[in-house]
């Protein structure tokens, strides 16, 4: 595994464990499935939309897992338990895992293989690292609405 995946896989890697923790940390299940205020998406349905994103563009388009995704569900599913939440997110991180771990360095360098953000072509390191980037984003909304319901 080149350096560069590896270093990818290990943040991702990282970033799912704080994603499992967030889910932990919410005093009561339900309040995984509540909007506040502005906030429009449910800690539940970020989590669900980060597996499948990842799943998705890691798993399914570069390790040829099968991985169907349902990104509507993603965001309209509902009352998915903690315990079935925290399993998908360690069923990604396995998936993550293996995928950068048998991926050849040369394709990082190669176009990702589906062009996204209007039809853009990039590198797949590029896609990879913007895919750890968006990660984050999400994992940062989940910490601020926990923070927000659990006062």
């Amino acid at each position: 595994m080149s350096i560069a995946a590896q270093s990818i896989s290990e943040l991702i890697s990282r970033d799912l464990d704080r994603l499992s923790n967030e889910v932990e940390s919410y005093s009561k299940e339900e309040n995984l499935w509540i909007t506040e205020g502005q906030i429009t998406n449910t800690a539940g349905n970020l989590a669900l939309h980060i597996c499948g994103n990842l799943q998705h563009f890691i798993g399914a388009v570069l390790g040829k897992t099968g991985y169907e995704r349902n990104r509507d569900f993603e965001f309209s599913g509902k009352n998915v338990s903690r315990t079935e939440l925290l399993n998908s997110i360690q069923e990604t991180k396995t998936t993550v895992s293996d995928t950068l771990q048998r991926l050849p360095e040369s394709v990082l360098n190669y176009p990702y293989p589906q062009r996204i953000f209007n039809n853009k072509e990039m590198s797949t390191l590029f896609f990879l690292i913007h895919l750890q980037g968006h990660l984050n984003y999400h994992l940062g909304q989940i910490n601020y609405h926990r923070r927000i319901l659990d006062k």
